[in-house]
């Protein structure tokens, strides 16, 4: 797979930060390979297809390193698609409440 960096751009990230996202190769040193935005960071100890959370400790002008922080679950589509909002809905207690001296409601009647 060919970077989609550029060597006349600078690197699109930083020392110190964290990424997720999936190694898609191995280099020959068996360090694995993840690309963030095109640019590649080689992070030890993972294999290819693993969904990883790195936290990159060097940069270089054309490369970058990165340690592994913790292998994440298998994305899915719905870890990538918008969440719906969700509306909460007030919870309708009205049956709850009671009028003294109504017994209608648990079926017996009223003594006169």
């Amino acid at each position: 797979m060919k970077s989609k960096f550029s060597q006349n751009q600078s690197p699109p990230i930083n020392a110190g930060g964290e990424y997720t996202g999936i190694i898609d190769a191995v280099g020959e040193k068996g360090d694995g390979v993840l690309r963030i935005k095109g640019f590649v960071v080689f992070v030890p100890g993972v294999k290819k297809g693993e969904f990883v959370k790195v936290r990159i400790t060097k940069v270089l002008a054309k490369v970058s390193f990165g340690e592994l922080i913790e292998k994440l679950k298998e994305p899915t589509k719905e870890d990538f698609a918008p969440k719906p909002k969700v509306q909460k809905q007030k919870e309708d207690v009205s049956h709850f409440l009671t009028t003294e001296g109504d017994s209608e409601d648990f079926g017996e009647e009223d003594e006169q």
